[in-house]
């Protein structure tokens, strides 16, 4: 830890006020600056800090015998995560946002100013507003920690660095490494950031203070504090980034990656650029200034305000560890029934982001190789790439074992099934887990329609039942749904909870009513795609229209990707339980007829040949035309397309709301973002029609029901909110 390895011969301390987030320690005249925000697990920087950095400031330039500074964290696992989400919320004007971000540039400004060395000793954590002030020290240590991670992740939330961070990174590290940075929030591991010149030594944690001690001695005196950039000065970053025709085409080439990974939908990367260009161009000061208004307009805009409220949502999630007052049980070993996509990608992602020992069972030896070798592709995957060290690789692999009986079944705490979708088979599958495991072991079945209540339904200990819902492929889709039956206990749901979030997913809890919630809203979407499609529309132009509008794939893909057979299975469970507007278009009976159910079999609405082709080149198979008889002729535009489609999925959101499918607005947005991939600068549904206005909603669905039918009829529950006012935030 930190403060143990401080040297005990400190010859003078300042220690502020109990309340205090910074405190100065001088050591053979190096003055540590500590910064610790009290009560608080994670340091962030929060406006009020300004007063008290200028106060410590000024005790350093009137001490005689400080000769450089060392900033670092209180904190034992972290840096500083970011400025403070929260000031932004109290803005109300861009000219307040700016304001904030001069405030923070003013400070930092001040630091980069000092006529002694600062060197900034990082473990942990090092973002955002973090990684601005590590930025305007004279150098920077970090630990080689696997958690020691450094980044500009402010895109991320509809916004850009706004202390400097924009101006000093390309400084140091190239034009086109800080690019890459800053537009995808990319946080670089210690190694990456050594390698790139963003900090001046790796070290181990142990010595990290003594190295930052010992760096801040070593520039004592020089007419430089800083040191020259390793990145700006070789030949190949002078021709991008040192002349005019080579900043050019870097310029347009990043504007090009952007616009084509993002649309219009999200104008924080495209100011990013004219501020970063506005920089080199003109000057750090005009760069700090076109950084500031940039900030401030970002920070009023719908975009960020909706990426703000799902961090919000998501960070708040994270610290619910209980359910209706239960604890989850400890959690040591984890069994999985099924080694086959499902089961494997469940299996992976307990012992690799878990790090559970896991017990796959299956009924051959050909499923446990199935799932071995998926997660042995995977691990290998990040070994490629740098990310894992092959040791570490096998110490995960070694995690996963497989049986074909329930030999280890007998430690574990929690078993996940994930078989076939086949009500007698899983209610075989709760028999035998009562028979061979612990009475307090809880049943997780992995289904996308079967009742959990109907699986329950024979239990010896119902109560230990449950429902937990994954979404393919496992090792990416982050949401899981975990469905509680009737009579499940508040103690299993907790603990399927804890599982979940240990597995790197996001959870959200919901009644076990059929579709449970993301594909309840799905299926209305889905089979307005489907109609659009039998009334002549190209299965491209459906798609393109959707991906405009903000969908990562258009319906027709996802109903490949997913499989029409999945599709068609769910629809009449919906619509037998919730009325005929579940009732799919006969084109999905007509399509199976033919064996087309989609990727899986190489035949769906577009082709799947032997050769891969570039995604770029998917082609439609012209021969699903013919099959449906029709015409394709696009007629409607790309937004009435969307339109369609989308009104349909948010009336129904807000119909399982009302219904408590879901237990709020929060997780209703958590869910559609993650599991479906719901555009995230909306918000989700819910934030998206409270920003919208829910009147504006009605009154667009009664639009459609004059041009297409009742079928966009506005739900009873949005009416009524309409009527009286209200909304859901």
């Amino acid at each position: 830890m930190t403060e143990q390895i401080i040297d005990p011969q400190v010859t003078c301390e300042t220690p502020h006020t109990a309340a205090s987030v910074f405190s100065l320690q001088l050591q053979d005249e190096i003055g540590i600056i500590t910064i610790d925000v009290p009560g608080e697990r994670m340091n962030t920087l929060r406006e009020n800090f300004v007063v008290e950095m200028n106060t410590l400031l000024a005790e350093v330039t009137a001490n005689p015998h400080i000769k450089g500074l060392v900033l670092r964290s209180g904190k034992p696992d972290s840096f500083i995560a970011g400025a403070d989400v929260n000031m932004l919320a109290a803005c109300r004007s861009a000219e307040q946002a700016r304001d904030l971000s001069v405030a923070g540039q003013g400070i930092f400004n001040q630091l980069a100013a000092l006529n002694i060395p600062l060197i900034a000793a990082i473990h942990g954590p090092c973002l955002g507003g973090g990684l601005e002030l590590a930025l305007a020290c004279h150098g920077r240590v970090c630990s080689d920690v696997p958690h020691t991670r450094l980044g500009l992740p402010e895109v991320q939330l509809g916004l850009i660095p706004g202390s400097g961070g924009t101006q000093r990174l390309p400084a140091l590290v190239g034009l086109t490494t800080a690019l890459d940075m800053m537009l995808t929030g990319k946080q670089l591991r210690a190694k990456q950031a050594l390698k790139c010149g963003l900090v001046d030594d790796m070290v181990a944690e142990s010595i990290l203070l003594d190295t930052a001690i010992a760096l801040a001695k070593d520039r004592v005196g020089k007419a430089n504090l800083a040191r020259n950039s390793k990145q700006t000065s070789s030949l190949s970053q002078w021709v991008l980034q040192g002349n005019p025709i080579g900043r050019k085409l870097v310029f347009e080439q990043a504007e090009r990656r952007v616009k084509a990974k993002t649309g219009d939908h999200y104008p924080a990367p495209f100011k990013l650029l004219q501020v970063v260009k506005v920089g080199l161009e003109q000057g750090m000061q005009a760069g700090l200034a076109a950084e500031a208004q940039a900030f401030g307009e970002l920070v009023m805009s719908c975009e960020s305000a909706a990426l703000r409220h799902l961090f919000f949502a998501t960070t708040e999630q994270k610290k619910e560890t209980q359910w209706q007052g239960a604890k989850p049980k400890s959690l040591s070993h984890i069994g999985v029934l099924g080694g086959g996509l499902m089961g494997g990608g469940i299996g992976y992602v307990s012992a690799t982001h878990a790090g559970l020992p896991v017990r796959i069972k299956d009924i051959s030896h050909q499923g446990i190789n199935q799932a071995m070798k998926s997660a042995h592709g995977l691990l290998m995957a990040k070994v490629r790439k740098g990310h894992l060290r092959e040791p570490e690789m096998h110490k995960q692999l070694g995690h996963i074992t497989g049986t074909l009986n329930y030999s280890g079944f007998e430690r574990v705490e929690m078993v996940v099934e994930a078989v076939f979708e086949d009500l007698e088979v899983k209610r075989n599958m709760v028999a035998e887990v009562e028979a061979h495991c612990a009475p307090s072991t809880v049943f997780a079945t992995n289904t996308s329609s079967l009742p959990i209540h109907q699986i329950a339904a024979n239990a010896a200990r119902p109560e230990q039942i449950l429902g937990l819902h994954y979404f393919s492929p496992v090792d990416k889709m982050p949401l899981v749904e975990v469905i509680p039956h009737a009579g499940t206990c508040a103690t299993a749901v907790a603990t399927a909870l804890k599982l979940a979030r240990a597995q790197g997913k996001t959870p959200i809890v919901v009644q076990d009513k059929a579709g449970f919630y993301v594909n309840r809203i799905l299926a209305p979407y889905l089979n307005e795609a489907a109609r659009l499609l039998l009334g002549g529309e190209p299965i491209d132009a459906i798609d393109r229209a959707l991906v405009a509008y903000g969908f990562p794939v258009g319906p027709m893909t996802l109903l490949d990707e997913v499989g029409i057979d999945i599709a068609t299975k769910i629809s009449p469970i919906l619509a037998t339980e919730l009325g005929e507007r579940f009732i799919a278009p006969e084109a999905f009976n007509k399509l199976l007829e033919d064996n087309r159910k989609g990727k899986k079999n190489g035949r769906g609405f577009y082709r799947y040949e032997a050769k891969k082709r570039p995604k770029k080149s998917k082609l439609v198979d012209e021969s699903v035309y013919k099959l449906l008889q029709i015409k394709p002729l696009s007629q409607l535009p790309a937004q009435e397309l969307a339109e369609r489609c989308v009104l349909l999925m948010l009336n129904e959101a807000a119909l399982a709301l009302d219904e408590g499918v879901i237990a709020s607005a929060r997780d209703g947005d958590i869910g559609a973002i993650f599991g479906i991939g719901y555009p995230p600068f909306t918000g989700g549904p819910f934030f998206y029609m409270h920003q919208l206005g829910i009147q504006v909603v009605v009154d667009k669905m009664q639009e459609y029901v004059r041009k297409y039918g009742a079928r966009f009829a506005p739900c009873a529950p949005l009416v009524r909110m309409a009527a009286e006012g209200q909304s859901y935030y």
